[in-house]
This record gives structure tokens, C-alpha cells and sequence, in this order.
């Protein structure tokens, strides 16, 4: 069952600006992380030096706020590629609620980097890291939507075929026609949140579909 969302509802859902929790998923792991410690170190630490040359000028306090924003991106390098993730969704001109089921669920093992080391006889051997993903395949009563995939924790070890599962539809066509993307989902029944990063307000998703649900099953009870 698809419901479209009314004007604005889209924003108020996805916010403009990055939550705490969009923060830490964009954060990354730690890989991630030290490389934005590298590059805020070595881009604040060369810009300082010179700006301390250049003291007498006038672009030597452009340059020491310049360093003091190298400095600071390991803070707001996360927030500006969660604002970029948001924002990708919030362009869409057509959005509604997705209410329907898991029809299928099935695991993936997936490479999320590799390196090269030296094994006992000094040969190169490649190395990677896998981790699994669970890939869940969503439809209604209308038939198949589409599908989420995500990384996969133990508390996952409990979604099954037929489970209850709500999420925001994004399609750049008012019928819906051709589905442009979907956000993170939430199931009910197990109260469970998935997805790979976490686009809706939750509690605020969570309310829309008891407000909106509960209009639709009068209704229908209505006319029935």
C-alpha cells in the first residue's frame, strides 16, 4: 500500500540538516575516521606554518582560519556528507508511505576492503575483509517493489519472510511508475529499525504511520 506523502511532510521526515544519528553513521569506520584525522592534521598543520609567515599580510588571518577549518574537519566533514545524503532524497517531486511485507530475505557476503600481505614464504597474498549484508525483497498487494539491503547484526537474525515492513517510496513520477529510492524501514512487529544509513526522523516516522494507517483502516471500514 502506497500513501502520498502531503506537501512538506517529505522535510519534516528528512531533515536539511544532520541529526546526531546521521552524524555517527556518516562518521564511518575507523579506516574512515583516520583518514579525516589525517587529512584534517596535515591540511591544519601546513596551512598554520604558513600563515605564520605571513603574519604581517593580510592573508595571514585568512590563512590561520583556513587552518583552524582543516582542524575541525574531522567534525564537519561528517555532517556536510550527511546534509549531501539528505538532500539526494529530499529532491524528489513525489514521495508516500510504503506499507507491505518481506517477501524474501537472504543473506550476502560482501567485500568492504582489501590489502595486500606477506605470507610465511614472503609472497604477496591478498587479503579481504567480507561482511555479510542481509538483502530484503519488499512487496504489497500491488505486487514487488524493490529492495533494502544492509549490514547485517545479530538482531536481524530474527526478520523472516512475511514480515510487516514500512518505509518512505522517492520516484520522480506522481504515479509512482518508476521508483527512485527508498529510505531506511522500520518493522513494526519485530521493532526493528534497517537500513544502511538512517534518513528518517524515527520517532516522527513512526508517528505519521499511526496518524496516517489509522485514517486509511476508518475509511476503508467506511466505505466497506
Amino acid at each position: 500500500m502506497l500513501i502520498p506523502l502531503r506537501p512538506g511532510e517529505l522535510h519534516r521526515l528528512i531533515p536539511a540538516v544532520a541529526t546526531g544519528q546521521q552524524f555517527r553513521s556518516s562518521l564511518g569506520n575507523p579506516r574512515k575516521i583516520l583518514q579525516r584525522l589525517l587529512i584534517a592534521t596535515i591540511g591544519g598543520v601546513i596551512t598554520l606554518l604558513i600563515s605564520q609567515s605571513q603574519l604581517s599580510s593580510r592573508w595571514g588571518s585568512i590563512l590561520l582560519i583556513i587552518g583552524v577549518v582543516f582542524f575541525l574537519y574531522i567534525l564537519w566533514g561528517p555532517i556536510v556528507e550527511a546534509g549531501r545524503k539528505n538532500a539526494v532524497l529530499r529532491r524528489y517531486p513525489a514521495a508516500a508511505l510504503f506499507e507491505g511485507e518481506v517477501v524474501k530475505a537472504s543473506r550476502q557476503e560482501r567485500v568492504e576492503n582489501q590489502r595486500e600481505q606477506a605470507d610465511a614464504s614472503g609472497r604477496l597474498e591478498l587479503i579481504e575483509n567480507r561482511r555479510t549484508w542481509l538483502v530484503l525483497e519488499l512487496a504489497d498487494e500491488d505486487g514487488y517493489l524493490g529492495r533494502i539491503s544492509f549490514p547485517m547484526t545479530k538482531q536481524h537474525a530474527s526478520i523472516r519472510s512475511g514480515a510487516l515492513i514500512r518505509c518512505v517510496v522517492l520516484s520522480d513520477r506522481n504515479d509512482f511508475s518508476r521508483l527512485g529510492a527508498l529510505t531506511d524501514a522500520w518493522l513494526p512487529g519485530l521493532r526493528i529499525w534497517i537500513g544502511e544509513y538512517p534518513y528518517l526522523l524515527r520517532p516522527a516516522f513512526e508517528d505519521l504511520c499511526r496518524m496516517r494507517l489509522r485514517k486509511v483502516s476508518s475509511q476503508m471500514g467506511y466505505t466497506s
